[in-house]
């Protein structure tokens, strides 16, 4: 393709969306990694598919339905985990099986010509509409307001639970709440790389930035930073390769990981021995 890039009104589209979804990346993302909740947060993006399915069966906005499923499977993980005492992975792994089943079966069942997923399982930020935007923007609002009200509790949650126990009995109120926010985000970021993509768009840009600071705020801030010269680059590059944006955005991420690796002399690691220090230096 050729010609000016931005005379396209879908390409603007698609540029907003990638700015919300790099807030959402520095805010969720640096949640889930620093939290060690990847695994969760792969089993909420897979259940969702079972709204996808649910929502064209019912003639509804397949992302809608997603964003239901999505919340009620992370609240499910969280319950059968601390309530019924299921190991996580194991809930996990029993919600992520039976959203993709729900998906496949009410899909099946659709009437008529079974729906192109492709653009829900791998993203297409080419047909980013204004609806999405919206939704998107008003998930980094509330991602925004959530974790700067509640910036210390979130960071006393999400590196030594018992330590954020000792100063209120509301850890899971705040746990509950800010899984589902983390679900919702992850659902809307869906349209921009799809089912099997989108957790890689929330994880990748915090692993970059931790290779450069420790400090829980200036991770969100370089993640932020990263997330958009990814997707921003990947859709420029897609846009003139011809080759699919979801795909291409989650490449230019990785090679943006692989060349800061390269050029950090002292790569961070979030592991157990350093929650402790992580948390004081935070504070």
């Amino acid at each position: 393709m050729e010609g000016n890039i931005f005379q396209y009104e879908f390409v603007i589209k698609g540029l907003l969306g990638a700015l919300f979804a790099s807030i959402t990346a520095g805010l969720a993302g640096t949640y889930i990694v620093s939290k060690r909740m990847v695994f969760l947060s792969g089993g909420i993006t897979h259940a969702s598919f079972g709204g996808i399915g649910i929502g064209y069966f019912a003639g509804i906005n397949p992302v809608a339905g997603a964003a239901v499923f999505g919340v009620l499977s992370a609240l499910g993980i969280e319950y059968l985990s601390v309530r019924q005492k299921i190991r996580e992975d194991s809930a996990i792994g029993i919600l992520w099986a039976l959203g993709m089943a729900v998906g496949i079966i009410f899909i099946y069942l659709t009437p008529g010509y079974a729906p192109n997923l492709i653009s829900y399982l791998f993203g297409s930020i080419l047909t980013v509409t204004y609806g999405d935007i919206i939704a998107l923007g008003i998930m980094s609002l509330v991602l925004i307001l959530w974790f700067t009200v509640f910036y210390r509790m979130i960071l006393y949650i999400s590196f030594d639970e018992q330590y954020a126990r000792t100063f209120t009995h509301h850890v899971n109120f705040f746990r509950y709440v800010t899984t589902s926010l983390i679900a919702l985000a992850i659902v809307l970021n869906i349209r921009m790389a799809g089912v099997v993509l989108v957790l890689s768009l929330l994880t990748i840009p915090p692993n970059i930035a931790m290779l450069f600071t420790k400090r829980y705020p200036l991770i969100v801030v370089w993640s932020m930073i990263a997330a958009f010269a990814g997707t921003s680059a990947g859709y420029v590059i897609s846009y003139y390769a011809g080759i699919p944006v979801g795909a291409t955005i989650i490449f230019t991420l990785v090679v943006i990981w692989l060349g800061a690796k390269l050029v950090s002399r002292k790569p961070m690691k979030f592991s157990e021995n350093n929650d402790k220090k992580l948390l004081t230096n935070n504070n």
